[in-house]
């Protein structure tokens, strides 16, 4: 989401008279965009400002702006610490950047902006097209979250659920489709929740996108298990422009854990959403998000989450020691030993890392579907996804970006899968 957010920045200061530079000594502002999921990603923020000084330090100060949830969550306190800082706008209110900027221009006052306008946010960004062309394009399509679990910052950061106008979306991801999209992946913190006038879910959002012209994929991220609906699930049974990778984060493989993070869900009905899918489409795989070291977790708790890795096989996950967030509830919790956390870290990560292997090798010598994304700088390779968001590198003479190609896959790594190019007529799983 910070990625179509910054996206959509650009587009915002283009009117006023800002261009992207890829010269950093050239520029006359910088926009950090943020994130404030973990106190690693917030320390970054200071660390690039650090480099930012470093760089102009005998040039002309730059306009320093911070965007996004690091500038929500810690405001006024941010220009406190790092006088360097010009602006703060919250994820809500960067649609105001243009006037904001120009209103900085004229009266040279730091600017804390950070009230939630989430509603007048969308209103603007429509005025606006959406000036990105990548083949695989996000577009955001949710905001917020009502489901407060105990370690996440979200609700404080992003606000409540906010679900865009129907029709404000089917416009965008035309125009994106326009300027060269051929997967649009719909995002939202809980982009499954989306529900717009009570009419309107993700499923009509997709059974509309599935018949768009030119459009080849679609996905969707993050989703939140107590929102997988029937109707969304049967999705996965008839559109078939819809991958069938599912992103659906559990946590915690204990029951006891999962209802201590107020996740609204146990182990059993994660279970059962998984086995609807594997019914409706036999050729679902799921990826997730764990949370290792939560307070209050015993070896019994993280071997609840070693056995549902096993269970499931998910193909791919996410997997990170508890960052305990101000102002959530789980930050008043007495932490679990970091030592200890950080071995099950590694034993989880080990798991979860056979699991991809193992994905990886079922391809070896076969032939798969691949979107062709770009050609690789000053090689004859080119770089693609399977249909379950695996890279692949391959050789081809010539072939074209934005199509579907079908690669035989020689060899493999960890992350990626390697092959060559035989045809563009795809007949492949």
């Amino acid at each position: 989401m910070n990625e179509y957010d910054s996206n959509r920045i650009y587009d915002l200061t283009s009117i006023i008279g800002y261009s992207k530079t890829h010269i950093k000594k050239e520029a006359d502002c910088f926009v950090l965009n943020t994130c404030h999921i973990r106190k690693k990603a917030t320390e970054k923020v200071y660390d690039e400002i650090g480099r930012v000084k470093k760089d102009f330090k005998n040039l002309k100060k730059p306009l320093v702006v911070v965007s996004g949830c690091v500038a929500q969550a810690e405001s006024e306190e941010m220009i406190k610490r790092e006088p360097y800082i010009d602006m703060v706008i919250g994820p809500q209110s960067y649609h105001k950047i243009g006037d904001l900027i120009l209103n900085y221009e004229r009266k040279k006052e730091k600017i804390n902006e950070t009230k939630f306008d989430v509603v007048g946010k969308f209103d603007e960004l429509k005025k606006i097209s959406n000036s990105q062309n990548k083949i695989s394009s996000y577009l955001t399509i949710q905001e917020g979250c009502d489901k407060f679990c105990h370690f996440c910052v979200v609700p404080y950061t992003r606000g409540p659920e906010y679900s865009r106008p129907f029709e404000q979306i089917i416009d965008e991801a035309q125009n994106l489709v326009s300027n060269g999209a051929r997967e649009i992946i719909l995002l939202g913190q809980n982009v499954n929740a989306y529900n717009y006038n009570k009419k309107y879910r993700l499923s009509s959002l997709i059974r509309t996108l599935n018949n768009i012209k030119n459009l080849k994929r679609i996905r969707f991220t993050t989703s939140h298990p107590k929102d997988m609906t029937e109707d969304l699930i049967d999705c996965y049974k008839d559109c078939e422009k819809l991958m069938p990778l599912l992103h659906l984060p559990i946590q915690s493989g204990s029951n006891k854990i999962l209802k201590s993070m107020n996740r609204k869900h146990n182990r059993e009905y994660y279970m059962s959403v998984i086995e609807k899918l594997n019914k409706v489409n036999k050729n679902t795989k799921i990826s997730s998000d764990f949370i290792v070291g939560y307070p209050g977790e015993t070896d019994e708790d993280f071997e609840d989450t070693m056995e549902l890795v096993k269970k499931v096989g998910f193909v791919n996950s996410y997997s990170f020691i508890f960052s305990p967030r101000p102002g959530t509830p789980s930050a008043t919790k007495k932490l679990n030993n970091l030592v200890e956390s950080k071995i099950r870290l590694k034993k989880l990560q080990n798991k979860l890392e056979n699991f991809q292997h193992r994905n990886n090798k079922e391809y070896l010598q076969q032939h798969c579907e691949v979107l062709i994304e770009n050609k690789l700088d000053n090689q004859e390779e080119y770089f693609g996804r399977t249909r379950y968001m695996t890279p692949v590198i391959f050789k081809a003479n010539n072939c074209k970006v934005g199509e579907l190609a079908n690669i035989k896959i020689t060899s493999f790594n960890q992350k990626n899968l390697f092959g060559i190019y035989e045809t563009n007529k795809v007949k492949a799983a």
